[in-house]
Formats: structure tokens, sequence, C-alpha cells
């Protein structure tokens, strides 16, 4: 497992060009790539850079296949054989980039036709990892998501609120969410994409734009960069509502122990286990089940934390979590301030 993880954290940063690669991990999803794929071409073009688009996948029981290779001969498809979840699809989607600019776009969204082009500035700056815009509900026509702002507390780490911030000053954001992340390739590269022990889903976004932050990068958020959002449509529409809160709950669990460090990490593994008795007299059975595929896959997050930490730590850019939470925090109260 650690030759594993340290092969991801260096991976191949050659032969990137100019221009944005757009990747979209799919499953089942024929009905939402008809919909939405023709709004990302359009962003794309008025982008005016080079661009591709690549779909990975996930073992598809619909025609998305056939859907891609007849509508869309130009798109780099890349077809798995076994249904793996979000974090390895979508990994085998980043691998085949070779464009400088990556947005990470789900399925069920829908681009503003100008969708790049207020966000194409960030990365003036060389330590901007990423930036995400505006997720419009297309049902309610509300904001769905937003400036990511971290709220006060001494263990939650998924603790935070949208806020809508109108300023055309750089604000940063908590993270980006994964539903239309446009990221650094090499930045990504780096960090190994997705970290596939959260697989097949949940809390990958919030854990990837974290280790972003504690590796010394920024996240933005945009809000002239626009999109539509079917919100949670394709996770909903493929797991049982107890398969979701189990893997939720695993994958909370596992974003604490790797985020948290020193004297939190302790005292929350130990407040977290005392409050088993408790779940189970709440009839919250399901957690218990999520708590063992916790310890089952603790082994291989300790590896990862050590060989990501060690990483970050030899370049001279670790930053613990604690402080970057409050880094982001000072920062967006300023924006929002002035």
């Amino acid at each position: 497992m650690r030759g594993i993880i340290i092969n991801l954290l260096l991976m191949d940063n050659t032969n990137i060009n100019e221009g944005i690669s757009v990747v979209i991990p799919n499953y089942n999803g024929v009905k939402l790539l008809s919909k939405n794929l023709p709004s990302v071409y359009q962003a794309l073009k008025n982008s005016g850079l080079p661009y591709e688009v690549i779909i990975s996948d996930d073992a598809s029981t619909d025609e998305s296949v056939s859907f891609v290779r007849t509508d869309y001969p130009d798109v780099i498809l890349i077809e798995n054989r076994e249904n793996s979840g979000f974090s390895v699809n979508i990994n085998k989607g980043i691998a085949a980039a070779k464009l400088e600019l990556m947005l990470l776009l789900n399925s069920d969204i829908k681009l503003d036709e100008h969708y790049f082009e207020q966000q194409l500035k960030y990365f003036d700056k060389p330590g901007t990892f990423g930036v995400m815009g505006k997720i419009i509900d297309e049902g309610t026509g509300d904001v769905a998501e937003s400036c990511k702002y971290p709220l006060p507390s001494y263990f939650k780490i998924n603790h935070f609120k949208n806020i809508p911030v109108n300023t055309d000053s750089p604000v940063y954001s908590f993270y980006l969410s994964g539903a239309n992340a446009l990221v650094n390739l090499e930045k990504l590269n780096e960090l190994g994409g997705f970290n596939e022990i959260f697989s097949p889903f949940y809390h990958e976004d919030l854990d990837l734009s974290l280790r972003a932050w504690e590796n010394g990068w920024q996240c933005y958020y945009e809000h002239n960069a626009i999109c539509f959002h079917a919100v949670s449509a394709t996770i909903k529409s493929h797991s049982s509502k107890k398969k979701i809160k189990t893997i939720s709950t695993r994958n909370r669990l596992l974003l604490h122990f790797f985020h948290l460090n020193g004297i939190r990490l302790y005292l929350w593994s130990l407040i977290t286990f005392l409050s088993l008795s408790v779940k189970w007299m709440g009839g919250k059975f399901y957690y218990f089940n999520a708590y063992r595929q916790y310890l089952k896959k603790l082994p291989a997050m300790k590896a990862y934390k050590q060989a990501f930490k060690q990483n970050a730590v030899n370049k001279g850019r670790y930053v613990p979590y604690d402080r970057v939470k409050e880094n982001i925090r000072t920062a967006i109260d300023r924006v929002l301030s002035s």
C-alpha cells in the first residue's frame, strides 16, 4: 500500500499543454449527458482556449457509451469493465488529461455559456489550486452552493456554510465542490488526484481541497461563473438511503482522521468511540456498520496520511488543518467587511 501511495503523490506532469480538459465521471447517465454536454462545449468554445472532453464511464448498463461514440466521437471515452465508484473512476479520467487546466464536472451539471471566462484570471496566481463557480438548483432556481465558509468547531471538519459573496475581489473557499471544480492539472497530479479510499462516493471533494490547502495552495470562489445542478441526481438514483448514510458516515470518519492532528485527533477518536453506545440507544444502527468499515480502512488511511504529510513537509509547504481553517475564515471576513 505504501508504495502505491507514494506513486500517487508523484504522478507524471510531463506533456501538459495550454488549454482546458473537462473530465466527466459517468454511470448510467445517458439522459444527463444528452442534456448537458451541449452547454459544456459552448462554454469551452467561448473560453478561447484549446480543449478536450474526457468521459470516464463506470461500467454503465444504459446507452451512455454508444451515445457518446455516436453523438460525440471527439470525446476521449474511458470504458471501465467494473463499477468502482467516483474516486477510482474520475482518477482514470484525470490520468488521461493533457491540458493545463481541468474542470472536474458532474454529468448532472449544465454550464452557463460564459462559465470559464471569469475563472481564468485566478490561475495567474502561482499558488492557485482551483476555483469553483456558483451552483444554481435547476429545480428551484435557488443558489445551491457558493463560497464555503468554515464555521468554528473544535472537532467537526465538515462544518461550514454557503455564504452569498458578490464581490469582484478574489475570495477563498473552504473547498471546491466536486460538481464543478476548475483546477490546475499539475497540482492535482502532485496530490495524486482523489483519494480512492473514499470510494464509492462522498466527502472526496472536501478531502481533495483540504489536501491542497495543507499543501500550501489556495481555493477560490467566483460568483460570476454560473452553472445549474440537478442536486444529487446521480447518487440518489442508484443507491439506497441506508447505503448512502452508511458510506457518508464512514467517509466522514476517515476525513476527520486524516485532517485532525495531535490532541484534537486523540480526543476526537476517543469521543467517537465512546459515542457508540449513545448511537445504539438512539437506534442509529447504520453507524456501527460505518464504524466497522472505518476501522477496516484505517491502516490504509494512516499510510496515506503519513506519505502525504511527509511529501508536503519535504517541500516546505505543509500547513496544518487548524491553521488552514483560521486563514480561510480571516481572509473571507476581510473581504466581506471591505
